[in-house]
C-alpha cells in the first residue's frame, strides 16, 4: 500500500476514548465512481470496513473479523466525492451490547477544485457476535469488551443483542 493509503489514528468527538475510534485516509480510484465520476454508494461501505479494520488491528484484535457479520447499516449521503479526491473515513465505538457493537462513521472529502470538500456521508453500522460453529449471536468475549472499554453497556436487550438477529453466521445472512 503507498501512501495513498496512510493511516492516521483522528476523533470523530473529543470525547472519545482514544481507542474508541480510527481513520483512514484514500483517494478516490476510478473502480470507486460509477458512470458519472462521483463515487458510487459502495465506495462508503468499503472506506468505512477499512477504517474500523485499522481500529481493531490498533486494539489487536484479529479475531473479530470472522465472528463480526453486520445485522444493520445505515447510511446518509450529503455530498458526492469525485475521482481524484482525497477522502477519510472515520469510525467510532458508540455502543458495546451483549451480543453487538454499534459503531458511527463519517466520511468527509477534502478540499480540491472547484469543492471545499466536507461531510460527504454518516451514519452507524451494527456488528453481531457470531462466534464459529454458532448459528447465533452471543455474548462478546471477555478479551473484546476489555479492548473497547470504557464503553458504557446497557443492560436491556435490544433488536440487535438478541439471537433471532444474526441468524446465521455470515454478513450476508445476518443482514436485514
Amino acid at each position: 500500500m503507498g501512501a495513498d493509503h496512510a493511516v492516521e489514528r483522528d476523533t470523530m468527538d473529543d470525547k472519545a476514548a482514544p481507542n474508541r475510534q480510527a481513520s483512514i485516509d484514500r483517494t478516490v480510484e476510478w473502480v470507486d465512481t460509477d458512470a458519472s465520476g462521483h463515487q458510487h454508494n459502495s465506495a462508503i461501505m468499503r472506506w468505512v470496513e477499512a477504517a474500523e479494520a485499522e481500529l481493531f488491528r490498533g486494539l489487536k484484535l484479529p479475531e473479530y473479523f470472522p465472528i463480526a457479520p453486520r445485522v444493520q447499516q445505515i447510511v446518509n449521503y450529503k455530498s458526492k466525492l469525485w475521482f481524484g479526491q482525497r477522502v477519510t473515513a472515520k469510525v467510532e465505538i458508540q455502543r458495546l451490547g451483549r451480543t453487538s457493537i454499534t459503531y458511527g462513521f463519517q466520511v468527509h472529502g477534502h478540499a480540491r477544485a472547484g469543492s471545499d470538500g466536507g461531510l460527504a456521508a454518516f451514519g452507524s453500522v451494527t456488528v453481531a457476535h457470531v462466534p464459529a460453529g454458532s448459528a447465533t449471536a452471543q455474548p462478546w468475549p471477555a478479551n473484546i469488551r476489555a479492548a473497547v472499554h470504557p464503553v458504557e453497556s446497557t443492560p436491556e436487550s435490544t433488536p440487535e443483542d438478541t439471537p433471532e438477529s444474526a441468524s446465521q453466521g455470515t454478513p450476508e445472512s445476518a443482514g436485514p
